[in-house]
């Protein structure tokens, strides 16, 4: 498995299993192929599987949910042993906060805005799908 540790949004790993094509796509292929090592709490393993669950029709659901199980199978379980809150203006945003910060993983998502407090007062490392891929592929 490689290097690169990542914290991957809710937004991001929707979109890579329900869209085809683009960087959230290459980024759920890249999650299933180890070209990055992911870092998942309990929080968001949650939140995945409950954004999944009621967003999809329950066909697409039944299909996507041994997608899912395959890539938390892959992830590394993180334990959030400390928190840095309140970091983000949103507070749905604290708990990749606080996983990114315990695993020491940067953040992907398309919510950048909502991670700048915790960019400058933390240091932590929030980038775009297009920059991760980008970086993936250095």
């Amino acid at each position: 498995m490689a290097e690169l540790r990542a914290v991957i949004d809710t937004n991001i790993l929707f979109a890579g299993l329900t869209k085809q094509g683009g960087a959230s796509g290459l980024i759920s292929e890249a999650w299933l192929t180890d070209l990055f090592h992911p870092c998942v709490s309990n929080a968001l393993a949650y939140e995945y599987t409950d954004v999944l669950s009621r967003k999809l029709s329950d066909k697409r659901w039944q299909d996507l949910k041994p997608v899912l199980g395959t890539l938390l199978s892959r992830a590394e379980l993180t334990i959030v042993y400390f928190t840095w809150r309140p970091s983000s203006p949103d507070p749905a945003d604290e708990h990749l906060i606080d996983c990114a910060m315990n695993a020491g993983a940067i953040i992907v998502t398309s919510n950048i805005k909502d991670f700048k407090n915790a960019q400058s007062s933390l240091g932590l490392n929030v980038m775009e799908p297009v920059d991760f891929i980008v970086e993936l592929a250095k």
